[in-house]
């Protein structure tokens, strides 16, 4: 793709366009055909080549511009946008520079705009930092000029268009078939989940295709900060979404507001997106005190830090709790953590599956379940180890109590 040759096309195009009229996409259409039939014959192009400048130039007034078509590419995964002249994509795990730029950097400030003012969110000198989504689901990070210094700076992490079901993730070796029929067992007999991991090891997925095996027939909050959950088997779905405060630093709604406002909507199950402060813990109070079956995600390099870190966001909370207090909601309110990581090659692995013991003085003990072993070639699987689970769990499918052993061994587990 010549740049240059897109730049004076776009130019062009919009010379002739009457900002004052209403012109229709097949009319649009019309006259980018026109233009590339005219200098076609000067620049020598291909009939493919014009094809490509008529998708280009149409996707440069209609849609995202430059984004629009790197987005048609389904093997990118994630887009950063470096300024106007510097776009890198994310393929197959590995990150590349791409080819193509933006027209102009008034037209990425359009964009900008654009996405933003979709879901109603605010962008600008004054907020230059915001967390929108796409209408495919696609999440977005934008920040804008002082704080960017080279230019908007745009963040897109894709997701696929059909919701990653845990089967796929067996496919890919994300898990192991005998882990995954684990927590289906466990999410059956509403324990409750946290998903745990670094940036960029596919939590949400994770969080998603977990979600699958709820009963259809549950009632389910989803809250987040921009909604990209999609879960596909559940019929009674409330889907919640945050709010940030406007100029005056009024009308914000925060995750917490969400929270507390879920537990008067009678869900079954609660669906926190993500903890990232002061809301984790709301989120254990409505684990402990009868919302069982939850699921949420956060940030953290292992399993035990992540404990560590729901500790650090409760106390954020501004409540008076002693430390052992925290650590015994934590204990009560989490039944299994699964940690997940990425690998050098960009694939997504669960780590391991831990059950939560119990909490004493020195902190809370997490029994692993399942770990990520190596063989003898250098691969890893996810494999059970020795430790039998320590609670007792009531099952809601009309199973009884299953004790520790019982509950690893049904069904061929």
């Amino acid at each position: 793709m010549n740049d240059a040759l897109r730049r004076e096309l776009y130019e062009r195009l919009i010379s002739e366009i009457d900002p004052s009229e209403e012109i229709s996409d097949a009319s649009l259409y019309q006259k980018i055909d026109h233009l590339l039939q005219e200098i076609g014959t000067e620049k020598k192009l291909t009939r493919q080549e014009k094809m490509e400048y008529r998708e280009i130039l149409f996707a440069a007034l209609r849609r995202y511009d430059i984004l629009s078509i790197v987005m048609a590419d389904e093997r990118v995964t994630e887009i950063m946008v470096n300024g106007a002249g510097k776009i890198y994509v994310e393929r197959g795990g590995g990150l590349e520079l791409y080819e193509g730029t933006f027209t102009t950097e008034e037209k990425l400030s359009d964009i900008v705009q654009q996405i933003a003012s979709a879901i109603n969110r605010r962008v600008n000198e004054a907020t230059p930092m915001a967390d929108a989504r796409l209408p495919d689901g696609s999440r977005v990070n934008i920040v804008l000029p002082p704080i960017a210094l080279d230019g908007p700076a745009v963040t897109i992490r894709r997701f696929s268009k059909t919701p990653i079901s845990m089967e796929n993730l067996v496919a890919w070796g994300s898990i192991t078939e005998e882990a995954a029929a684990f927590l289906e067992k466990a999410v059956l007999m509403r324990m409750n989940i946290f998903v745990s991991g670094g940036t960029g090891t596919g939590k949400t997925t994770f969080l998603g295709a977990l979600a699958e095996y709820i009963h259809p027939d549950e009632r389910v909050i989803t809250i987040e900060d921009s909604a990209e959950l999609r879960l596909r088997n559940v019929k009674n779905i409330v889907r919640l979404e945050s709010r940030p405060a406007n100029l005056e630093g009024e009308y914000g709604i925060t995750i917490r507001d969400l929270i507390k406002n879920a537990l008067r909507m009678r869900p079954d199950r609660i669906v926190v997106g993500e903890i990232r402060g002061g809301e984790a813990l709301d989120m254990l109070q409505a684990m402990n005190t009868g919302h069982d079956g939850s699921l949420s995600t956060g940030h953290a390099n292992s399993a035990q830090d992540m404990i560590s870190r729901i500790e650090t966001m409760c106390l954020m909370g501004n409540v008076a709790l002693p430390l052992s207090a925290i650590r015994g909601q934590i204990a009560a309110g989490i039944d299994l953590m699964v940690h997940l990581i990425r690998c050098r090659n960009g694939t997504r692995r669960v780590q391991g599956i831990y059950e939560l013991a119990e909490a004493n003085e020195s902190g809370i003990r997490l029994n692993p379940l399942y770990l990520l072993e190596e063989s003898g070639t250098h691969e890893t699987e996810l494999k059970r180890t020795d430790c039998p689970m320590r609670r007792a769990w009531k099952s809601q499918s009309g199973e009884g109590i299953q004790n520790a052993e019982g509950l690893q061994s049904a069904d061929g587990l």
